[in-house]
């Protein structure tokens, strides 16, 4: 093992121990139990969603198998994936399915990103890449296709660097005002933390669940640090009589068979929000979680946490009635296969959990995101993963599964 990989291990094991420490009350648990649980290298907070007696824990990806060792999955190339602007660039050549990303605001300056003017090469040197920059492989993931860097500097390459210009709030103001709605988020964030889904109203501006004045918009933008602005995804009018009050989601795994030479989706589910999750749809913040069929498309019962201890059972969307299990998502077979496509052209990548908003009922989509060790409550309260043998087969060969 790497010193590298040595680190994230042990930075990931942090982790896995100080989520234990935050939840340990929540959990009306004997401390025999958790000593069962976590010699088996389960959190307290699985056994109240997992069937985990009676030998059935030995199906399920543990707590500190997905903490410690999916992290190093992809190795390297996590950098594509835990830096938002970098996996922006590495899916240019999938602008059908791309967010528009319109700046990132750094050290109280707007550094404009898609625009006609290719000032990529200008935020490259910004990001820092994890450590990576200027590196030839950092260089090859960060140049987009067709605009490789010589060497030279951008004059001598011939490409002017584009002006960023000072005023980062008001620039930001100023789009959110042409736009009607932005999404700011963090370059590194994960979870659904650190985002801001910002829109204008009669007076003012909402920010997630806050009303604020335009002064207090600008104070909250000053305050931001490699911050991205985004353009705002419309959903699909099935996905929005899901529940409106959030961005729904599908979280589509991909897994790189390499013995077969061909990408396959071990699990998906649909995300829906709730009043608890706004502004978001995360299942561990009180959002729901419906198993798609992947070969239908076909959703099943929706289960949602009440209180972290307990599951809940929804055939329907409890505050807006649409009904869900049963219903097949529209051009589910289009949206399959694309991320299919979009996986085996990034086998860099073996592991990847895809967020992705269909935008209409026949088959477009945007990938605001994707996941390096994607959470497996949302995805294992559906059933446990390791009983299917690939994605056993496929945790053994990256050294995962820790029995």
């Amino acid at each position: 093992m790497t010193i590298r990989e040595t680190y994230i291990r042990g930075l990931k094991f942090r982790q896995f121990l100080e989520t234990e420490a935050d939840t340990y009350d929540s959990y009306d648990i004997s401390l025999r139990r958790r000593l069962w649980l976590w010699r088996r290298g389960f959190l307290s907070r699985s056994d109240a969603i997992y069937d985990l007696d009676d030998g059935h824990h030995r199906a399920y990806l543990t707590d500190f198998e997905r903490f410690v060792r999916t992290p190093l999955i992809n190795g390297e190339w996590n950098v594509t994936l835990t830096n938002k602007l970098i996996f922006h660039w590495m899916m240019e050549r999938f602008d059908a399915q791309q967010t528009t990303v319109y700046g990132m605001v750094r050290n109280d300056r707007y550094l404009p990103i898609d625009t006609d003017q290719g000032p990529q090469r200008q935020v490259m040197a910004a990001v820092g890449a994890d450590g990576l920059t200027g590196s030839d492989t950092t260089e090859s993931m960060l140049a987009p296709e067709g605009r490789r860097s010589n060497g030279g500097t951008p004059e001598q390459n011939g490409d002017a660097p584009a002006k960023s210009q000072p005023g980062a709030p008001r620039q930001v103001r100023e789009r959110l005002d042409a736009d009607g709605r932005l999404v700011l988020k963090w370059i590194k964030g994960g979870g659904g933390n650190n985002v801001y889904i910002c829109s204008t109203i009669d007076g003012g501006y909402r920010v997630n669940d806050e009303r604020l004045t335009g002064e207090e918009f600008e104070t909250l933008v000053e305050g931001l640090q490699e911050y991205l602005v985004c353009e705002f995804v419309d959903q699909s009018p099935f996905f929005s009589a899901v529940y409106p009050d959030t961005t729904n989601t599908l979280r589509i795994i991909t897994m790189f068979d390499e013995t077969a030479g061909a990408a396959f989706i071990p699990i998906a589910i649909l995300r829906a929000g709730t009043d608890r999750s706004v502004p978001v749809d995360n299942f561990s913040e009180g959002g729901l979680s419906a198993e798609v069929d992947i070969e239908t498309g076909k959703l099943g019962t929706a289960l949602q946490l009440r209180n972290q201890t307990d599951l809940v059972e929804h055939d329907e969307h409890p505050l807006t009635g649409t009904q869900l299990a049963g219903v097949t998502i529209p051009a589910w077979t289009e949206i399959r296969e694309k991320i299919l496509a979009i996986a085996e052209a990034n086998q860099q990548l073996p592991y990847v959990g895809w967020d992705v908003v269909p935008t209409d009922d026949e088959g477009s989509f945007k990938i605001i995101e994707g996941n390096r060790y994607p959470g497996m409550r949302s995805l294992q309260s559906h059933r446990p993963l390791l009983a299917d043998e690939r994605v056993r087969s496929f945790y053994e060969r990256h050294d995962v599964l820790d029995r």
